[in-house]
Formats: C-alpha cells, structure tokens, sequence
C-alpha cells in the first residue's frame, strides 16, 4: 500500500492538519497526478471556512495545481502516464446541464472545482478527471506554473476575450496576485498598458512589469488620468475594492468595458447617462475551462509572463495560508510536496 502526505481541513475554521493518507485509485475517465507544485489561492478560505454549500470534510484545498500523470484510469484518451498536467479552477463538468449543452463548461450547474468538490493539491497525489486537465509546456516550471491555473487564466482569458485590440488602451486595476500578471498579459498582447494602484512605491514594479504608464490613485484622479490618455477601451479590476472600481469607471473610452475579476463585498456605482452616451458596458469573467488554462500556459511560455511567488514546502501550509491570507506574500504562494 502506497501512502502519501496531505493537509486537510476536518471541519469549518479548523486548523489544517498534515495526515498520511493511502494514495488513491483513479477511477474511470480519471487519472491520478503527482503533484509537484500548488498554488495558494484566496479562494481555498471557502474550504477553510465551510463556506461553499453542500462542502463535505475532511477535505484537501488547493486549485492551482502542477503535476505529473502517475496512473491512468480505465477509459481515459489522450493522456500517458508521465506527462505533465495542470489542473485548475475547473476541474469537471457534467456535459448534460443547460450550459454544457451550449459549451459553456466553466458554468456547468453541476461543476467540479478541486480542493472544493473533491480533494485537490495540498498533497503528494491527487485525482483529477480527464476533461480537467491542461497540457503543460516543457519550458514552463511547476512552481510557475501553478498560479497560472487560477490566477494567470482569470486575467489572461478576460484581456483576450475583452474585445480590445493591440494599441489600445487597457488599465489594470491593482497590481496583486491577479494584476502583477494582468499587467504582464496586457503588455505581451500589445496593449497601451496602464497599471493602476496606490502609492508610488509601487511604479518602478508597474514598470519592469511592462505598463507603459503607472497612475498612483492615492495621489492622482484616476478617472481624469485614463481620459488624458485617451480613455480606456478596458479596465480589468484585479483589485477587491468596489470603490477603486468605481472611482475608475469614469476613466472608459468610447465602447469602453469594466471587467470584474476581483471580488468586493463593495457594490459599484455606474453612471447610466456615461454608459448610455458612450456605448460602455461593465462584464463580469469567471476563470476558464481546462482548455483556456492550457492557452494560458502556451502564451505564458511562449512570451515569458511569469508569476512573482514565495514557496513553502507542503509541512508548511498552515503558515503559507496565513502568509497568502496577510496581502504581504509578492504575490502568489506556492506548496512544493515531498520538498
């Protein structure tokens, strides 16, 4: 019998414990992966906390995960035992519902999400079915990988279905765990880039990031600053102030969009007669499929945007949790089993 190392969670708000677990069977249409990174995203508070309706215990977090095809289960094409995976946010859907029916698997009403619906990443080995996972480039660590899996596909899957064309002008609100990368993906696509945030400390960042122009919104009005470079075609809010979201909408363009990727208890204001008069709309976007995670690691590879992270070995999760959970980690905070 083989055995491996996880950290779970036995009961809502309880403290993560590191346990020796049987390594698991994949069944049909699943394989089991070794995982060699994960990442700690905001998201895992929801199994920390119970706060997902229906979540069963004890339960493993983690969504961001690197790793490597250890065994195939029955019914499974396409995949070979060695091969470099990545599994994400979506980690499954049922193909029958409503949405699936109409290709909209990341909405899938009966949907997947590992670390949520079943166990994920904070282990040596987890089971993942074979529509969850995304193909991973052989020039692409596993330790920068892994953040690409939630936090690189929300941003990189909003800018290239945002409708902004090379040149235009495309801000990132914040410059956190999502913008440090959306600022990265706005760049390499070609876009005006502005990074958006408080404090000039954080310019020369913006900067080696690739943003063309860094407006401080503690010190400048941001809405004034994106119209004296045109207005922006897009904002992609990173940020999880619905304030900051508001106090920026005044800076859209012509056709402009605000797209809403951080979360905010905040409500945000929209100014109807700007919204009539120029043609914008604001957009909410939801991560993307294994498919958009694997398109997210090719460009990611391809054009060199990389992650800013602080790794902790897997003994260490409790303390890497509390560090993601602190806003102090720059900027994403990855677990590295058997290290």
């Amino acid at each position: 019998m083989r055995t491996m190392k996880a950290v779970q969670v036995t009961s809502a708000g309880g403290p993560f414990e590191l346990v020796e677990r049987e390594v698991p069977e994949p069944p049909d249409g699943h394989v089991l992966v070794k995982v060699q990174a994960c990442g700690i995203c905001h998201s895992d508070s929801l199994t920390k906390e119970g706060m997902w309706p229906g979540l069963q215990f004890p339960r493993v977090p983690g969504h961001e995960v690197a790793g490597v095809i250890d065994k195939l289960g029955a019914r499974v094409d396409d995949w070979r035992v060695g091969q470099r995976v990545g599994v994400g946010w979506h980690g499954g859907h049922c193909g029958h519902c409503e949405h699936c029916r109409h290709g909209d698997f990341v909405l899938c009403k009966n949907g997947q999400i590992p670390g949520i619906s079943y166990d994920g990443g904070y282990a040596e080995y987890m089971v993942a079915p074979q529509e969850a996972l995304a193909r991973m480039p052989d020039d692409l660590s596993d330790i920068d990988a892994a953040p690409l899996l939630c936090a690189g596909i929300t941003t990189f899957n909003a800018l290239r279905h945002s409708g902004a064309h090379a040149g235009d002008v495309v801000a990132i609100l914040g410059i956190g765990g999502l913008g440090h990368l959306g600022v990265q993906y706005a760049s390499k696509m070609g876009y005006r880039t502005v990074a958006i945030a408080r404090g000039q400390d954080k310019a020369p960042l913006a900067k080696e990031l690739g943003a063309h122009h860094y407006i401080d919104s503690a010190a400048q009005d941001v809405a004034q600053a994106l119209q004296a470079l045109g207005g922006a075609r897009v904002i992609l809010a990173t940020a999880t102030s619905g304030k900051a979201m508001t106090a920026a909408i005044g800076g859209l363009g012509l056709n402009g969009k605000l797209i809403m990727v951080g979360v905010s208890e905040e409500p945000v204001e929209v100014p109807i007669t700007q919204f009539i008069m120029g043609r914008q709309s604001v957009q909410g976007w939801p991560s993307g499929t294994s498919a958009d995670s694997q398109d997210t690691l090719a460009f990611s590879a391809l054009t060199g945007v990389r992650p800013m992270i602080e790794p902790y070995p897997l003994s260490r999760a409790a303390e890497a949790y509390d560090r993601m959970m602190s806003g102090k980690a720059r900027f994403r905070v990855v677990l590295t089993p058997g290290k």
